[in-house]
């Protein structure tokens, strides 16, 4: 397996807000991928997406060297992000500059063939497998809501003038819950997490392309964030891809 990310504050945005990292540990055959995309004033965002991948990043890795099966990295993961969320809560109570600051946090710990993948807010996971791609995670948004709800389509969501409005993120009260998805990868097959800055300006079609026409992960991820950076990147753009 093999791993590659990046990240950029795009064409319009003065400050990159998001946060990635990713990891892998050939010892015990896991490896690591996060991204958060950071909300609030001033520089906030930024502090609550560094804030929450740096907890959450640093608890599941600890962690990892103990953990050998799914139950045990979701009951990891789970512990992990409940400390993240405090530490970000705590300190927008804390410091009068980053009240009302948050974050989403979408992450995969990946052992062997099996993916345990979690998120809260938008920051979406992909599968690409046998040259198709399907979306892993569920956006907690306010547009998300209103299409299963079949007020607007799929394709109008793409451009409702709430569509970054989220409705759960990590910081913004005491407690968080996250959705949890199991994947099953084979050889060749992709896992990629992004930020909206990504998904709002590239179409699925396109992240598949990508994946199957770049020679290697990091190969990827750069060809994506070139292809949003010509479209005008609106926001931070973040992309962290683990290939099989």
């Amino acid at each position: 397996m093999e791993l590659g990310a990046v990240t950029d504050k795009g064409k319009v945005r003065r400050d990159n807000q998001d946060s990635c990292f990713v990891y892998s540990d050939e010892d015990t055959n896991m490896s690591l991928l996060l991204v958060c995309d950071g909300m609030g004033g001033h520089n906030a965002g930024n502090v609550a997406s560094s804030l929450a991948a740096t907890v959450f990043a640093g608890e599941v890795k600890e962690g990892l060297k103990n953990a050998s099966v799914t139950g045990a990295v979701c009951s990891l993961m789970k512990g992990a992000l409940r400390s993240a969320n405090r530490a970000v809560f705590d300190l927008g109570r804390t410091d009068i500059q980053c009240r009302g600051m948050g974050t989403t946090v979408v992450s995969a710990v990946i052992k062997g063939e099996d993916a345990t993948v979690m998120n809260v807010g938008d920051s979406r996971a992909y599968h690409m497998t046998g040259g198709e791609i399907r979306q892993v995670t569920r956006d907690h948004s306010v547009v998300e809501d209103m299409v299963e709800r079949g007020d607007i389509t799929r394709e109008e969501s793409r451009t409702h003038p709430n569509k970054n409005l989220i409705t759960r993120a990590v910081g913004t009260s005491r407690d968080v819950e996250a959705d949890f998805f199991s994947v099953s990868l084979k050889a060749g097959d992709g896992l990629m997490l992004c930020s909206d800055g990504l998904s709002n300006m590239v179409t699925d079609g396109e992240m598949l392309e990508a994946f199957e026409s770049a020679g290697t992960a990091q190969g990827a991820c750069d060809r994506l964030l070139e292809l949003a950076l010509s479209r005008g990147a609106t926001d931070n753009v973040t992309v962290a891809i683990l290939k099989c």
